[in-house]
């Protein structure tokens, strides 16, 4: 079994570097920029003014969010093994298991504080526009400035933020930063696209190749599922419990992934 509070030891630290990270501070304030521009951008679209600011709100926070992740997330490990501070770390009561279920925690507890932060400037821009409208303006809109609603979007991004992270970490724990990002960054793009992998047999006429493709769509996380944004954004209906089965999805696949990263790390000889 692991030790949780050598894992928190570990998370805590990873969240104070992490802090520490001048590129991490650039990310979120670029971000809370790009919600302040959406708000002069809207004023350019008349009736549409909230409607773009949600829709690059939300945009923004899952980007920069991204760009967190794996920037950060690729070096977690292979910062330690270039400094060679891993060789200290490993000699100390800190297993492998534990060092690798801090490191995420830590990640994982950092890219959470950054989304609240998003998020809170997000909900500031739209209170703004809310007060600066009558009564019978809002009226029209699909979906009050200050929706609720909105946040089960920002649920299923830190979700699917959370699932970038652990396949960050697993590549992380064996190959290069750079190509550790690469395979991320292309695992994120073709999850975003997983429906065409399905409908791949429409196109081909081998069958082997619609096998594949049809084993790829399954085995290959479908980040398409968490993108809930212009639902959200147009106050259009999501079926019941769809919320409970995507995160029970990815909290699954993220099980699966920080359990191969462990089993990769535990064989790895630094020697």
């Amino acid at each position: 079994m692991a030790d949780m509070r050598i894992i928190a030891h570990v998370a805590i630290n990873v969240f104070k570097e992490s802090v520490r990270d001048k590129v991490l501070y650039n990310l979120v304030a670029f971000a809370v920029i790009l919600m302040g521009a959406a708000y002069l951008i809207g004023q350019l679209t008349a009736g549409q003014d909230v409607k773009i600011i949600k829709d690059l709100g939300l945009a923004a926070i899952g980007t920069f969010g991204l760009l967190i992740a794996v920037f950060i997330g690729i070096g977690l490990v292979w910062k330690e093994v270039e400094r060679r501070s891993i060789y200290s770390l490993l000699s100390k009561p800190l297993g492998r298991r534990e060092f690798i279920l801090g490191k995420y925690a830590g990640l994982a507890l950092t890219l959470l504080v950054n989304v609240v932060v998003m998020t809170a400037a997000l909900y500031l821009v739209l209170g703004y526009m809310d007060a600066q409208f009558t009564e019978e303006q809002k009226s029209v809109w699909a979906a009050p400035a200050l929706d609720a609603g909105m946040l089960r979007a920002v649920a299923l991004i830190v979700v699917e933020l959370l699932l970038v992270t652990a396949i960050a970490l697993f590549f992380s724990t064996f190959s290069s930063p750079f190509l550790s990002a690469a395979l991320t960054f292309g695992l994120w793009v073709i999850g975003h696209f997983n429906a065409d992998l399905r409908n791949f047999e429409n196109i081909v006429e081998s069958p082997v190749a619609a096998g594949l493709a049809r084993a790829l769509y399954y085995l290959l996380p479908n980040f398409a599922a968490f993108d809930i944004k212009s639902q959200v954004v147009y106050a259009l209906p999501i079926a019941p419990g769809y919320l409970a089965v995507t995160v029970a999805y990815g909290l699954a696949y993220i099980a699966l992934l920080l359990t191969g990263s462990v089993l990769v790390f535990t064989r790895r000889d630094f020697k």
